[in-house]
């Protein structure tokens, strides 16, 4: 039983951060939504329009767009890979003692790889949210030249 206390003890740590990559996955899933959206209302637009330049200022947002929707896709991936290597981690904590067997190694290595993804994973968030910032600056000029 007190054995039994420590797994569960020791397993609180990872059970945090499913808790909190889940919390991350909430947001970039609503992020894809917005991006999806926004992407399927610059394509109405830019075929209702009959001025050149503005179709062509329309074509490089859309291209942004599906940009940030391949990154944030990746990101959503690298998230969910982590939290499932996270979810290996409990499971083996609780496989290795009820079997009694020492596999700290491998609960190290999957921990290890778990905060690797989601390293990845929160790199590639910040690099969607530079590009969304940058095309910003799209919008601007697009209102600068009218």
């Amino acid at each position: 039983m007190t054995a039994l206390a420590s797994v569960i003890q020791i397993a609180v740590a990872p059970v945090f951060l499913l808790a909190g990559i889940s919390g991350f996955l909430n947001v970039m899933s609503g992020r894809l939504g917005r991006i999806v959206d926004r992407a399927r209302f610059v394509e109405r637009r830019s075929a209702a329009l009959s001025d050149v330049s503005r179709q062509e200022v329309s074509q490089r947002e859309l291209k942004i767009l599906w940009r940030r929707v391949s990154i944030i896709n990746w990101s959503i991936g690298l998230c969910t890979t982590s939290a499932l290597t996270v979810s290996a981690v409990v499971v083996s904590l609780f496989a290795g003692n009820f079997w009694d067997i020492h596999i700290y190694k491998l609960v190290s290595g999957l921990f290890v790889l778990a905060l690797t993804l989601l390293i990845f994973a929160l790199l590639l968030f910040l690099k969607e949210v530079q590009l969304a910032t940058s095309s910003l600056r799209i919008g601007k000029q697009f209102i600068d030249d009218v």
